[in-house]
Order: C-alpha cells, then sequence, then structure tokens
C-alpha cells in the first residue's frame, strides 16, 4: 500500500486516506439521487442510467486515484446532466441515443486536446472573464431547474392570446405538499452548507424524503425492484453503437454543424470545470506543484501527475457515454475528503468501493422525489455562481459578454445558447473597441456558427 501510493512521501496515513474517502462520498452521493431523475425525462429507463452513472463513477474514480494517484472521485458532472436533458435531448429534439454520442465525442475530443498543443490554444482561445461567467451562468442554470421542477415559479398565459408566449411569470402560493417538502429540503441544505456538516447534500435529501412520506409527496410506488433496475442496464450500455445512436446522429447532414456547436459545448464545460477544480483544490492543498500550474495556465506540458490526472478525467467521459450517463467529470466535491487530508489514489479506492455498494439501494433511491432534491440543485447552482465574483463587473466592455453569457443560459434555458451570447456580443464589443485583431480565431468560427444556427432556426 505505502509503495504504491507514496503515503509517507505524500504526508498521509492509511487512516485519514478512508476517512478523505468517505467524507468525499456523503458529499457528492447525491448525484446518485439526482443524476437518474433528470436523465429518466429524456427517455431513458430510471434503473439503467442509475447503474450506468454507478458504473461510469466506479471506472473514472479508479483511474484517477490507480493511475494518477490523486484523490478525486469522478461522476456524472452537474450542470452538463442539465445541459444533456433540458437542452440538447427535450430542447434541440436529439434522442438521448444520440445525445449520448456527442458525450462519447466529447470524451474523445478532451483526450486529443490534452495531448496535444490544441489544448493550449483552446484554453487560451476564450477570455477569463467568459470562463468565469460560464460557469457562473451554469449555476445559475441549475437552480432555475431546480425551481422548475417544483413549479416555485408559476406561468399565467396572456388573458387576450392564452399563449405560453404571452405568459407572465410570478411566485406559487406555498399551499401544496411539493412545496412544503421542497422549503423544507431547501432550508436544510442551506444550513447544513453553511455549517459545513458532512455528507449535508444527501443528508438534507434524506430527510426530506422521509418527510415527504407523511404529505404523499414520497410513495413507494415510485420505488423500483433491484432486479428491474439492473435489467434496464442493458438499455443504455452501448447504446451509442446502436442504429439509434452514431448512425441516426450523422443521417442528416444538415444536422452536422448543430452537432459540432453542442460537443463544443459539452468539452468547453468539461474542460474547465476540471481545470477549475484541479486548480482550486490543488493550490491549497499541495497535491500538485505550482510548477504543475504554472503549466496548466501557460499551456505548457504537465508533469505527470497533472497530466495523468487530465487524461483519467478526459477518458472517463467517454467510458460514461458507452455504459450510458451523461459527461462523468471530476467533482468539485473531492474537496471535502482533501480538507480532511485526502492525498493519494486511495481515497479514490475508498469512494469507488461505496460507489459499488450504492447499487444495492436502488429501491430505496427511486423512491425519492424532486421536492426533496430541488433544494439541492438550487444550492449547488449558487456555489457554481461563486465564478461570477472573479469578473470586473465595473469595466462594462468585460461586463457585457460575462453579462449575456450568464444570463442567457438561464433566460433561455440553454448552457449553449449562453455561450453564443458570450461570444457574439464579445466579438462587437473588440470590435467597438478597435481590438478586433486580439479575438483569437477560435471564437470567430465558433460565433459564427451560432449565427448561423439562429439564421437557420429562423429561416426554417
Amino acid at each position: 500500500m505505502e509503495k504504491f501510493f507514496h503515503l509517507k512521501e505524500s504526508g498521509t496515513t492509511i487512516p485519514t486516506e478512508i476517512l478523505a474517502g468517505l467524507t468525499t462520498f456523503f458529499a457528492m452521493a447525491y448525484i446518485f439521487v439526482v443524476n437518474p431523475q433528470m436523465l429518466s425525462q429524456t427517455g431513458m429507463p430510471w434503473g439503467g442510467v442509475f447503474l450506468a452513472t454507478i458504473i461510469a463513477a466506479i471506472i473514472g474514480t479508479l483511474v484517477m486515484g490507480l493511475f494518477a494517484n490523486v484523490p478525486y472521485a469522478q461522476a456524472a458532472g452537474m450542470g452538463l446532466n442539465a445541459f444533456f436533458t433540458y437542452t440538447v435531448s427535450i430542447g434541440l429534439g436529439f434522442s438521448w441515443q444520440e445525445t449520448l454520442c456527442m458525450v462519447f465525442i466529447c470524451g474523445i475530443v478532451n483526450i486529443v486536446i490534452t495531448a496535444t498543443k490544441i489544448r493550449k490554444r483552446l484554453i487560451m482561445a476564450i477570455p477569463v472573464a467568459l470562463q468565469h461567467a460560464i460557469g457562473g451562468g451554469i449555476g445559475l442554470f441549475m437552480a432555475y431547474v431546480g425551481i422548475l421542477n417544483v413549479d416555485l415559479i408559476t406561468f399565467t398565459p396572456d388573458a387576450a392570446t392564452t399563449a405560453p408566449v404571452g405568459a407572465t411569470p410570478g411566485l406559487a402560493s406555498f399551499d401544496t405538499p411539493v412545496l412544503w417538502v421542497f422549503l423544507i429540503g431547501l432550508v436544510l441544505a442551506i444550513v447544513f452548507t453553511v455549517l459545513e456538516v458532512k455528507g449535508g447534500m444527501l443528508l438534507a435529501i434524506v430527510i426530506a424524503t422521509i418527510v415527504g412520506i407523511p404529505f404523499g409527496v414520497t410513495t413507494w410506488s415510485d420505488s423500483q425492484p433491484l432486479g428491474q433496475t439492473f435489467s434496464e442496464l442493458p438499455v443504455v450500455f452501448g447504446a451509442i453503437f446502436s442504429p439509434e445512436g452514431f448512425p441516426s446522429l450523422f443521417s442528416d447532414p444538415t444536422k452536422l454543424p448543430l452537432v459540432l456547436v453542442t460537443v463544443f459545448a459539452f468539452s468547453m464545460s468539461d474542460v474547465f470545470d476540471t481545470i477549475g477544480s484541479f486548480i482550486g483544490t490543488g493550490r491549497r492543498s499541495g497535491i500538485f506543484s505550482a510548477d504543475d500550474e504554472k503549466a496548466l495556465s501557460d499551456g505548457r506540458g504537465f508533469s505527470s501527475k497533472m497530466d495523468k490526472a487530465l487524461f483519467a478525467d478526459a477518458i472517463a467521459t467517454s467510458v460514461g457515454a458507452i455504459c450510458g450517463t451523461s459527461n462523468t467529470t471530476t467533482f468539485v466535491e473531492s474537496s471535502a475528503g482533501i480538507a480532511v487530508g485526502g492525498r493519494t489514489g486511495l481515497t479514490s479506492v475508498v469512494v469507488s468501493i461505496c460507489f459499488a455498494l450504492t447499487a444495492f439501494f436502488a429501491p430505496v433511491i427511486a423512491a425519492v422525489p424532486s421536492a426533496a432534491t430541488a433544494g439541492v440543485l438550487i444550492i449547488v447552482g449558487c456555489m457554481m455562481a461563486s465564478s461570477l465574483k472573479a469578473i470586473d463587473w465595473g469595466d462594462i466592455s468585460e461586463a457585457i459578454p460575462a453579462f449575456f453569457a450568464t444570463a442567457f443560459m438561464a433566460f433561455s434555458y440553454s448552457i449553449s445558447y449562453g455561450i453564443a451570447g458570450g461570444f457574439i456580443t464579445y466579438c462587437i464589443v473588440m470590435i467597438c473597441k478597435k481590438r478586433a485583431g486580439q479575438v483569437h480565431p477560435i471564437i470567430w468560427v465558433v460565433s459564427a456558427l451560432f449565427i448561423l444556427d439562429i439564421v437557420t432556426m429562423a429561416v426554417l
């Protein structure tokens, strides 16, 4: 154990690593409740997504621990799963099999850009302010998803037309059991997060679920037998290689630009989420050295540990797509385990073991209502929105693109259109400032693709 994980060299012990693994697991276990709920809205079987999420998390986290020897856990990323469901599948009309194919391609792209200088050009092409805006915008989007899941916001149709387009938004009346359970879960999520209770997110979901029983919100009729859960795995596992997968995705050449833009959106969110997690936690804990961070920021090659960690993250995305789940990425909740002393891959191995045990609790997890998870989605969105503080809102030329990227994600209910709003307005601002030459060609190309997409939809 010592020779493989270099525990003494990293200043840790086996008991510490075990405690760190358990802490990380309880901090992120809510994903196994939320992800199947979210992806099943695309038509995917709940049980299949549940097991696919677990399998992908186990594989990705083991690769991170055994190959890279770092204490990071991986699972289906929040924000990315919402993009998968609400933007790509429901909004753009792609089937879930086709969307999984794009996630798989995203993983391949991330592997390539990690191994080549393309990664350097890609990272350096997007202004830092827009990177922060994209991260913060995804947070607002996640919170909005939680709000809509319990109908906290109502939309009253225009009296003259009764058309949804003319609907007026407003706060719902708190006269339903669903909203009562939601409020209890939300308050618990706030309290546990502020007090830094270990596993607070999961605990909030569990308590809200139990409270929902007497209210009739939590019912065993929503439960699912363990046997049925395992029988649904073949439906999603390897679905990208079925006729409904890659053959269907590329059957219509007119959709190719939209496919490319969607893959780009997936890749950007995935790449920058991972980089942010590594830098944010690695700097404080010493897991990655200063040289690692400098290499990451200026686009040079990485040291062995950072390089392996990035490869592990990229590989996990494609593996997750094969299993049947949305982008598998490095969880920022890994910082919970790192905070209690996790420093090596042994922490990740412990987390993986806990993931495996979770598979046998499918009947209970299936009964968890959306009202119990919506509050957690809002608080996760709040935490993700913290990146907005890094934007210089006093500089209008920086604030305009950042605002459009952030606001459009929530208001248009689409992460990709948020990125479009940010990129296009950034180009406009730079032209007005007579600094168009400083805009990277990648930004011009992607902005043009977004405009083409918008024009095409308007014409058709």
